[in-house]
């Protein structure tokens, strides 16, 4: 009875995690179970590290551990090129890709009004003050391409432009290996406007 009331318990727990059905659950719990209590403790121990030692970054509020993180903190970025993203889950793909050397900004969401976050409630004024700084010369706005993410962007685009730095956004439409047949309207009609001479 207990053990049973114990595992039901742990599936519950795991079934709140984003992406995690109860098949995925039960998968995750028995695996658990069957793992060494060593195991187990190193999960746990890892879950209760990050919790009370990741915070988020005073200057562009990625995940930190030390008062700023590690990009904001390198003299090798460079810190005249802002990249503005809606989550610092965002800011690993780009990180993959090798092409971008800046720093970054995390909004800590976008702008929709449906869900009741209005501008008020993004890292827009923190934006602005890092913009005030004369070595920021360009900021990408990298939100995804999204009704709320379009929506951020154009209201970030009208606010800085009258800074003087340049705004930009990222290129979107075709993915490499993709056959236009496959390629909704609003894709296609990005990768038209996004084109660029060979």
């Amino acid at each position: 009875m207990y053990a049973a009331s114990a595992i039901q318990k742990l599936l519950d727990e795991l079934e709140r995690l984003p992406g995690i059905g109860p098949k995925s659950a039960q998968r995750i719990a028995y695996w658990i179970l069957n793992t060494d209590r060593t195991e187990a403790i190193r999960l746990a121990d890892a879950i209760i590290e990050v919790k009370d030692t990741v915070h988020f970054c005073s200057r562009c509020f990625n995940y930190a551990q030390d008062d700023l993180c590690d990009i904001c903190a390198s003299l090798k970025r460079d810190h005249s090129l802002i990249c503005v993203v809606s989550e610092p889950r965002d800011i690993p793909p780009i990180e993959r890709t090798g092409a971008f050397e800046g720093v970054y900004h995390v909004l800590g969401g976008v702008i929709s009004p449906l869900e009741g976050i209005g501008p008020d409630s993004l890292h827009i004024t923190e934006l602005l003050g890092r913009i005030n700084d004369p070595a920021v010369k360009e900021v990408i706005l990298a939100t995804n391409p999204n009704i709320e993410g379009e929506t951020t962007a154009s209201y970030l685009a009208r606010l800085l432009k009258p800074t003087g730095v340049t705004v930009s956004r990222l290129a979107s439409g075709l993915p490499v290996g993709g056959d236009l047949e496959f390629a909704d309207e609003v894709t296609l009609g990005r990768a038209i406007e996004s084109r660029h001479e060979l």
